[in-house]
Order: structure tokens, then C-alpha cells, then sequence
């Protein structure tokens, strides 16, 4: 079973991240995609201490859209700066998280929407899959993807939490579906219906670690041995074994990553 998007080199992992390793081959997660903010310099720093941890995570890189902000003068410097990111580390394999927030509003829409189109670019001509972030801004982040051809590349929606229609527009545009810890959630049942309808060659799963932690550890700190939690639900709302989902999404995962 693989996570496919965590945060291992955030500092809420500093303290304890051989243990947190430990805990996520024990419950059988064989690797993890690790997300990097490329603006991010001690994340970046600590990548090196999550893979001597776990050799066999690899890791995406891009500037956040909470992030654009200090690019609004210069959204090529984003690429600049997340080429220079991949050049330092060699287990890097995606572009992302990239896109828009407009739930939090961090940074100017059109300077977010700016940055955004720079990194596909970069993405389309080192022809690398993207991992892409949209919260309350499906209209522009479809209609972005759209006219920068970004589906010719593929990715990931991660955390997807949209409804039927939504998830059918990604989908449509060529990307992967990722469901996170929000799945187990009492009230998801529209995102469990989603979890029924994606094609199983279309599918991820993640815990966004530290983040959201899946039911029955609501309210504490996220890692990456809880997604088997997640596996476990989407497996039951798809009326099959959790082997079944995890054979599924782990040769999506490679098929997508090229791990």
C-alpha cells in the first residue's frame, strides 16, 4: 500500500520521524509521495532526512498557492526556483502541490492563477505528472488545465473532495482522483459515492499527513500508516477486499510516478 501525498519533511515530524516510518511499514505502506514547498527552504533541507529514513519515498515539488504571493512580479521565478528543487533532489518525480485556493485567499487570484499556469508549463515541458491543489476555484482550475493542455501530462487531483459531477470533469480532463482521510468522515457519504464510481485504474489514496486524520484518529496528528484507514472505506463503498484496493492503487501510483 502506498500514500500517495504526505508532508514527512514538515517540522511536525521532526521529533519523531524514524518511529512515524516504523509505525507506516508495520501496518504495510511500502512507500509515500512526499510533498515539498520548493519556497520552503528547511522542508526542502530535511528531504534528505526522510529519504536516509525511508528510502523508498520519492517526492513532488512545487510552489503552493498559498505561496504565490511572493511571486506576483515574477511567476517564472516559481520555475526557476522549483527547477533549481529538482536539480537538488534526485528522487523527485512530480510537479505539485500546485493550483488555486480561494477558500484562504493567501495570495491575489490572478497572481495564484499566474503561477499556476508557469508551473504546468514547466510540468508539460519536463513532462512530469502534477499533483494539483483546488479548493472553492473548480471553475478557473478546470478552465487553467484546459488552456494550458495540462491533461497531455496527467496527475493527480489529491485530497479530491468534489461531488459526482466534479470528479467526472477531472477525470475527463485526464487526471488521477486521490481520496484522503476525509472519506472515513460520518457525513461523507457523497464522497464515498464518488469512491464507488472511479475507475480503479484511475485511483489514489493519501492521507495529506499531518493532515486530516481518518476516523478513528479525527483530531490528532496525521501519518502515513493511517491509510490503510482510508483504503479500508473505499474498499468497503466499492463492496471489495482492502488488497484489492491497495494492489490497485499501488500500480497506479507506479504507473503514474514511474517510482
Amino acid at each position: 500500500m502506498v500514500d500517495s501525498h504526505c508532508h514527512l519533511a514538515g517540522p511536525e515530524f521532526r521529533e519523531d520521524l524514524r518511529a512515524v516510518v516504523d509505525r507506516a511499514r508495520e501496518a504495510g505502506v511500502t512507500a509515500a509521495l512526499v510533498i515539498l514547498g520548493a519556497d520552503d527552504e528547511e522542508e526542502c533541507r530535511r528531504a534528505a532526512a526522510v529519504e536516509a529514513a525511508w528510502p523508498a519515498v520519492r517526492f513532488s515539488i512545487g510552489v503552493h498557492p498559498h505561496a504565490a504571493g511572493a511571486f506576483a512580479c515574477d511567476p517564472e521565478g516559481a520555475v526557476r526556483l522549483v527547477e533549481q528543487r529538482f536539480d537538488e533532489t534526485s528522487s523527485a518525480r512530480a510537479l505539485g502541490e500546485i493550483g488555486l485556493d480561494y477558500h484562504y485567499d493567501f495570495a491575489p487570484r490572478d497572481v495564484q492563477q499566474g503561477v499556476f499556469r508557469a508551473q504546468i508549463r514547466l510540468a508539460r515541458r519536463r513532462r512530469l505528472p502534477m499533483v494539483i491543489h483546488t479548493r472553492e476555484a473548480e471553475a478557473d482550475t478546470f478552465r487553467i488545465l484546459t488552456e494550458e493542455a495540462a491533461g497531455d501530462g496527467g496527475g493527480v487531483f489529491h485530497c479530491f473532495t468534489g461531488d459526482r459531477a466534479t470528479a467526472g470533469r477531472a477525470l475527463d480532463a485526464g487526471f488521477h482522483l486521490s481520496l484522503a482521510g476525509i472519506v472515513t468522515f460520518p457525513k461523507a457519504e457523497e464522497l464515498r459515492e464518488v469512491a464507488r464510481l472511479v475507475p480503479a485504474d484511475r485511483l489514489l489514496i493519501e492521507t495529506d499527513s499531518p493532515f486530516l486524520a481518518p476516523v478513528p484518529h479525527r483530531g490528532t496528528r496525521n501519518e502515513p500508516a493511517r491509510v490503510v484507514h482510508v483504503a479500508e472505506v473505499v474498499a468497503a463503498a466499492r463492496g471489495i477486499h482492502v488488497d484489492a484496493i491497495a494492489a490497485a492503487t499501488d500500480e497506479n501510483f507506479v504507473r503514474l510516478f514511474k517510482p
